[in-house]
């Protein structure tokens, strides 16, 4: 069912990228990586370039999204955090991930899955980029019309078919010779939330460390139309 919804999605919504840096970090043969909410991942999947690497957890709600990633294209490494000390093959997917970039291709992460807090950015994705030299690509997908899974705690954001998804890109990110992970970590989670905050002032709230974060730039697409959806 997830994987015909994403279907008639990619099929009927358009997707209009804004500041795009990958055509130029191509050029220069720089390899990147995708840092995305958990709440964008069906804009995500849509918009998806073939060959993206996914890491996807091992859980039952991970096993719901396989069969869409493999629909558009993309190579899924599946892997948890120990549970209970018991290995679940999370850092045998942080190494795959690892070696699918060094190889010159990109990958992509939910950088606060699979169970938040929202906005919270772990480390995988710094660990990536540093262990493989790739920028990181800041991305806030918003659909123009959208259900949101308000019971859910990412929000999941579901676009409503023929809804253009606009995808905003901050500039890359690049790691810093000698940077300590948590350093790297809390300079992607910034500017995900100034990102965020700006472009999609609705939801940015429900984000951790909202309260903490001011913006007095003009927001982007107030108009855009949603549901609510219980999740």
């Amino acid at each position: 069912m997830v994987a015909g919804l994403v279907a008639l999605l990619r099929s009927t919504c358009r997707v209009h990228f804004h500041n795009d840096p990958r055509d130029q970090l191509r050029a220069d043969g720089q390899g990147y990586v995708y840092g995305f909410l958990h709440a964008h991942q069906m804009s995500i999947i849509i918009g998806s370039e073939p060959g993206t690497a996914a890491m996807v957890s091992r859980s039952n709600d991970g096993q719901l999204v396989v069969p869409a990633l493999n629909l558009a294209g993309c190579v899924v490494f599946r892997g948890s955090k120990k549970s209970n000390n018991r290995a679940r093959g999370g850092q045998q997917a942080i190494d795959s991930l690892i070696q699918h970039v060094r190889d010159g291709r990109p990958a992509a992460i939910a950088v606060d899955g699979p169970r938040g807090p929202r906005g919270r950015v772990h480390k995988g994705v710094a660990m990536v980029s540093q262990q493989s030299g790739a920028a990181v690509l800041v991305t806030v997908a918003r659909p123009k019309y959208r259900w949101i899974a308000k019971h859910a705690w990412d929000r999941l954001q579901i676009p409503i078919p023929f809804s253009r998804i606009e995808g905003y890109f901050a500039p890359p990110i690049f790691p810093r010779e000698g940077e300590k992970l948590e350093a790297y970590r809390q300079r992607i989670e910034a500017v995900l939330r100034e990102m965020e905050a700006k472009l999609d002032p609705k939801e940015f709230p429900y984000s951790v460390g909202a309260e903490t974060t001011i913006s007095n730039e003009p927001s982007a697409d107030e108009n855009g139309d949603e549901l609510s959806a219980a999740a």
